[in-house]
């Protein structure tokens, strides 16, 4: 009989066989922190839509001229973020047909997700911000009188 000289608390095998079974892979630090950042920026921005949705009720009920300058200037934020962090620019450089070269700058997509939220405020928010619209052509057509 062999006994294991190795020393280990009671009740915990040396091997067990699954986890022996599979490679480990490290997680560097660097990738730990883009996980953690992509969650909090999602978290954030599931938070500022959430404060659009309830500024919009809030808008709806009230709809005085305050209550529309913060609701605009949510929507206004929300959508900035957005397009800063699920869209880049890429330039990429090729060819026409003389041969001359020429510069293309191409939207890239980076977080679709991101995107999508931001599609998603434009759809369920379309009425008030037709509202939105129609108080800036007002506002145009009254600054044009007054000068």
């Amino acid at each position: 009989m062999r006994v294991d000289q190795s020393w280990r608390p009671l009740g915990q095998n040396r091997a067990s066989g699954d986890a022996a079974g599979r490679p480990i892979q490290p997680i560097s630090f660097a990738d730990v922190m883009v996980q953690q950042d992509a969650e909090r920026t999602n978290e954030q921005l599931q938070q500022k839509l959430q404060d659009i949705h309830r500024q919009g009720d809030r808008l709806a009920k009230l709809m005085t001229v305050r209550e529309l300058k913060l609701y605009r200037t949510m929507v206004k934020k929300f959508l900035e973020d957005t397009v800063k962090r699920g869209v880049g620019l890429k330039e990429v450089r090729g060819f026409d047909r003389r041969g001359r070269v020429k510069r293309y700058k191409l939207l890239d997509e980076i977080d679709a997700t991101l995107v999508s939220m931001a599609e998603e405020l434009l759809d369920s928010e379309q009425g008030r911000l037709e509202l939105l619209n129609k108080i800036g052509e007002i506002r145009g057509i009254l600054i044009n009188l007054l000068f």
